[in-house]
């Protein structure tokens, strides 16, 4: 019996007609044009229940769009979590066997661990590793409003910013253990310029997520050069983009017991004035607020001992 509480708002696509890509991994399509240029990606269904990546490369794909110079790849990640995708049961499908965005270490890639994860992100990796710029299209589990993610290095903040889109942009680590695709080695190393960005693009199965993700990849592909201004443009709805803000994670909460429970329904972006304001209660112990004017990105309302359930940020632009 499924949990969750948020109708499904639109249908995934059937993503089995993009299995047989052109770069010998299933469900990955790369298209290179006259011009030299980047490598730019956008990656989907890194978690097999975050549909709205999926919709908005169908979209790509079925537009047949192509890059002006460069090369352009649209990958479908974890495709066999997405093979367990059912509306009735929304949540179970996350992932088969552990999370496809925790384990982006060279000593996981490297060792004789199995699992489906594993095995997936064995086959992509010289792919990601052959990437200039990265958009990871994913969904939140709130109704929060969408935003970018960065790890913080200053060509994620500038890559953000031009993008432009959407209008808020967290900076930080992940504050949970093993590393997202994002701060993968290539991307985090700062003696190059390949740069990954992370969109959480709004409830999962909300309507706006989908109309997110598709404006997202669109303001990425155009900021970029990768696509024609007006192509974009014509499909983009957020135009123009409302302005940046961009914030700084400075803390994360890790449940301690299976009673974690925020003392509202908060979504994400709650503002608090004062230091030591109480927004959960883990076992009967409060969990404040570190400091004053301190913003909550991301609340977990579903997270269990060992979980993360929250990161604390500041305003920093």
């Amino acid at each position: 019996m499924s949990d969750n509480k948020y109708p499904i708002e639109f249908e995934a696509p059937d993503i089995t007609p993009y299995k047989i890509g052109n770069r010998g991994v299933d469900y990955v399509h790369t298209f290179e044009a006259v011009h030299p240029g980047p490598h730019v990606m956008v990656n989907a269904l890194t978690h097999g229940n975050e549909i709205c990546g999926a919709v908005a490369l169908d979209f790509l794909l079925k537009h047949e769009v192509h890059p002006l110079k460069g090369k352009l790849t649209l990958c479908f990640a974890n495709v066999d979590a997405h093979a367990l995708w059912d509306p009735k049961n929304p949540n179970g499908s996350r992932f088969v066997d552990e999370d496809f965005n925790r384990l982006w270490e060279e000593h996981r890639l490297d060792s004789d661990e199995h699992s489906t994860e594993l095995e997936r992100a064995r086959e992509l990796r010289p792919i990601y590793e052959e990437v200039d710029y990265l958009l990871d299209v994913h969904s939140m589990g709130t109704n929060h409003e969408p935003l970018i993610i960065c790890n913080g290095l200053e060509k994620e903040r500038t890559l953000s910013r031009q993008v432009g889109y959407p209008a808020a942009v967290v900076c930080g680590p992940v504050f949970a253990p093993g590393k997202r695709i994002i701060e993968y080695t290539p991307f985090h190393d700062t003696s190059n310029a390949k740069t990954a960005l992370l969109v959480e693009c709004g409830q999962h199965w909300a309507k706006y997520a989908e109309t997110a993700a598709l404006d997202t990849t669109l303001y990425f592909l155009k900021a970029l050069g990768v696509i024609e201004a007006e192509f974009a443009d014509a499909h983009i709805t957020a135009n123009p983009p409302p302005p940046q803000r961009m914030m700084d994670v400075t803390d994360g909460v890790t449940a301690r017991t299976d009673d974690f429970r925020f003392v509202e329904p908060f979504v994400g972006f709650e503002q608090f004035e004062k230091k030591g304001s109480v927004v959960a209660l883990d076992g009967g112990r409060e969990v404040v607020t570190p400091y004053d004017d301190c913003i909550l990105v991301m609340p977990n309302h579903r997270a269990r001992a060992n979980q993360r359930a929250l990161r604390f940020a500041r305003m920093v632009e």
